[in-house]
C-alpha cells in the first residue's frame, strides 16, 4: 500500500496537472479538485452507510437534501 496521504496524491496531481498545461493559465482549479474527490468521498460515505442518506449526511457533517443534491450531480443516485 502507498505511504503517501491524501494530500500528497493531490499535490502530486496538480503538479503534473500544471507541468502538462504547459504555458496555459489554470482556470477554475479549486472547483475542479473538489468536484474529483467529492464522488470517491460520497461512494464511500454512502457504502459506510449502507445506502442510508441520513446517516451518510451525519457522517460527513452536511444536510441530507445537500448529500442528496450532490449524489444527483455525480449521478450516484
Amino acid at each position: 500500500m502507498s505511504k503517501d496521504t491524501i494530500q500528497d496524491v493531490i499535490r502530486k496531481s496538480l503538479e503534473k496537472y500544471f507541468k502538462d498545461l504547459g504555458e496555459q493559465q489554470p482556470t477554475n482549479v479549486y472547483e475542479m479538485v473538489i468536484f474529483t474527490v467529492e464522488k470517491p468521498i460520497l461512494e464511500a460515505v454512502m457504502a459506510r452507510a449502507d445506502g442510508n442518506q441520513s446517516q451518510a449526511a451525519e457522517m460527513l457533517g452536511i444536510n441530507r437534501n445537500t448529500l442528496r443534491k450532490k449524489l444527483q450531480q455525480h449521478g450516484l443516485i
